[in-house]
């Protein structure tokens, strides 16, 4: 087992502007990769901001030209703000990294702490993050065939540009597969940086602004949405800290396995 600790930020009204963690974030990894600290994940909320990882493409940010980060993380576009409770997780991983392993334990650890709610969350092929799946297309509301889904049919259809019956906040009566936590990761020597986003009780229309993580054809969803009843960030936390503690310190850390190609 290694050692794993937890820093609290700071929530609600200590919410940390996303710049401050930035900087904290890259101390915590230099002290880490000294082996000066041991394995790290700063919890905390943020004031309302919107990032954009490498992929994110110009389409998929805020039309009114609101301001968004640019960082140095995996995956595209999100929000970030109050309900959400954020996770960077500053572990140091065998070499050569397995960037899907980790990604896959900081999911599982989510999973359960949503299941601990009695919401059923999943992975989507293709898709990171955790999802509640939908119902199939037709025993959704309107029953309507993908082939009438205009966001399957046209590919520059702008969800945003079509009132609330494409917004990503409302995926959840509309029957649709939902995020109900984003991972987007950076390893930097061997080092791992930014981590997840977990939807406890925000006001997901901030989603509606943009393209979330670039996809068009879900939306997003929450633990209070889910379950019909306020949840709040006080005690969603100490269940995250623990499926976190249970996942990432009992891991057996293996280095990616490099196929070597037979000399022809």
């Amino acid at each position: 087992m290694s050692e794993l600790r937890f820093v609290h930020m700071g929530f609600g009204a200590d919410a940390v502007d996303y710049q401050e963690a930035w900087d904290e974030q890259r101390r915590v990894h230099a002290a880490r990769f000294a082996d000066e600290v041991a394995d790290t994940v700063l919890l905390l909320e943020h004031p309302p901001v919107y990032t954009a990882g490498r992929r994110t493409e110009p389409s998929e940010r805020p039309l009114d030209g609101t301001p968004v980060i640019d960082v140095d993380r995996g995956g595209k576009i999100t929000w970030h703000g109050p309900g959400q409770l954020v996770g960077y997780p500053i572990q140091k991983l065998p070499r050569p990294v397995d960037v899907i392993a980790h990604v896959r334990r900081l999911e599982e650890a989510l999973i359960r702490a949503c299941a601990e709610y009695g919401v059923e969350t999943t992975r989507i092929e293709g898709r990171s993050g955790v999802w509640v799946l939908g119902d199939p297309v037709e025993q959704r509301l309107g029953g309507l065939s993908l082939d009438f889904d205009p966001r399957i049919a046209d590919e520059e259809f702008d969800p945003r540009l079509n009132g609330p019956e494409y917004a990503p906040s409302n995926a959840g009566q509309r029957r649709e597969d939902r995020k109900i936590a984003a991972i987007g990761i950076r390893v930097a020597k061997g080092v791992t940086m930014h981590g997840f986003a977990l939807n406890v009780n925000p006001d997901n229309r901030w989603f509606d602004r943009i393209i979330p993580c670039g996809i068009r054809d879900a939306g997003v969803a929450s633990l209070a949405n889910e379950l019909g009843r306020d949840v709040t960030i006080e005690e969603v936390v100490p269940v995250v800290e623990r499926h976190l503690r249970d996942v990432m310190a009992n891991a057996d850390l293996k280095p990616r396995v490099i196929e070597k190609t037979a000399a022809v």
